[in-house]
């Protein structure tokens, strides 16, 4: 259980994986809830082995004391003439998440990747950088599905991601200078801060203003010293291990969780991992990540509470 003063979830991406198909492919939807009941966590996003019925899922997750905190929606901005049939898309998910009491939509653009925009090819190996006019394009896109996640009591939070246009610190940087800060939100990942060339303290720190939700998730960084070398893609970065929950790889979370204590954060966060479940049992790690974090509380507390000399 979380001792945490802001709200703690966890990701279903713990026990299947959502880029990398293969990962818990027999893993059904009672056995990822039952684990997260168990772990003492009341928050989680959609996975692709959960119902699709809202009534099903409701069902499912009431009785477990969970609610669904938000879901992932690709979004092709970019490209202008993607535009409508974009919005009218986020618009329907916008309906499903307000309909299930979730309270963020994580939000990101597939346009120039190579795994998620639908115009690229199996041959190309670089994900494609946008121009300015496709930031500009973009960046309305955003502006007007923010809109949309507004009037259905929603915030549009941006996931910066890696194996994407907007990846690179940079990148957030100008995604966040573009957009209007009363409809588009930051996502923040630690994970893939760090994965983007980022620090993640700093991306922290620079963007707090406009975070509306997050992800805490770790990095292997030997692992993917390695995969860059071999140049391995995104998904196949995952599929080597780059990432695993918090306490397991190379981020140190006692700054990260000090700044958010001290600025008063009081959304919600959720534990990732993103690694297969065959080798790195959900469960067992998602428990020792709720124990470090709850040291890092526990060390601040004490650390606040000492005389000075």
């Amino acid at each position: 259980m979380s001792k945490l003063p802001f709200r703690l979830g966890i990701h279903p991406i713990n026990w299947v994986g959502e880029d990398v198909k293969e990962h818990g492919e027999d893993t059904t939807c009672e056995q990822i809830l039952d684990d997260i009941q168990r772990l003492g966590l009341t928050g989680t996003e959609m996975g692709r082995k959960f119902p699709t019925d809202p009534e099903v899922l409701r069902k499912e997750l009431s009785q477990r004391g969970i609610s669904l905190v938000s879901q992932w929606k690709s979004m092709l901005f970019s490209d202008p003439a993607y535009r409508q049939s974009e919005l009218d898309s986020y618009r329907r998910h916008a309906e499903f998440l307000q309909s299930m009491g979730s309270v963020v939509i994580s939000t990101a653009e597939v346009g120039g990747s190579l795994h998620f925009d639908p115009r690229r090819t199996p041959h190309e190996k670089e994900v494609l950088r946008l121009g300015e006019q496709e930031w500009s394009s973009l960046a309305e896109g955003l502006n007007a599905a923010g809109a949309i996640a507004r009037e259905h009591g929603l915030k549009l939070t941006y996931h910066h991601h890696g194996g994407t246009v907007v990846e690179q610190p940079e990148e957030i940087d100008r995604l966040m200078e573009l957009t209007d800060p009363n409809l588009v939100y930051l996502l923040y990942d630690t994970g893939h801060a760090y994965y983007g060339g980022a620090d993640p303290l700093e991306v922290l720190r620079k963007h707090y203003d406009r975070i509306a939700y997050i992800h805490l998730k770790d990095v292997r960084p030997h692992v993917l010293e390695e995969a860059r070398a071999e140049q391995s893609d995104f998904v196949g970065c995952i599929r080597k291990g780059v990432f695993t929950v918090p306490g397991d790889g190379c981020i140190d979370f006692g700054p990260i969780l000090q700044e958010l204590i001290t600025r008063g954060y009081d959304g919600w966060a959720m534990l990732e991992g993103e690694q297969d479940p065959a080798i790195h049992n959900p469960y067992a790690y998602a428990s020792r990540s709720l124990e470090y974090l709850n040291s890092l509380i526990q060390q601040q507390s004490s650390t606040e509470r000492s005389p000075q000399a």
